[in-house]
């Protein structure tokens, strides 16, 4: 089957804190700490914490310096 650009799988650009425990296995806590130690990237909307994505991939794919 040919794939059209426009049918590329589109990835977020953040998440939040429950859906990056849910995708990453981790539990909220140890989310809490790697965003304290400035492992996981985060931006605040309001009284909302976003997890940037790209951030949690790199984590999760072992591409950034060594973690705990």
């Amino acid at each position: 089957m040919i794939e059209r650009g426009w049918e590329k799988k589109i990835e977020p650009l953040t998440v939040r804190i429950a859906t990056a425990v849910r995708i990453t296995g981790l539990s909220r806590s140890r989310i809490y700490e790697l965003i304290q130690s400035g492992d996981l990237e985060t931006v605040k909307v309001g009284r909302v914490t976003l997890i940037q994505f790209e951030s949690l991939k790199a984590l999760t794919t072992g591409s950034r310096a060594t973690q705990r």
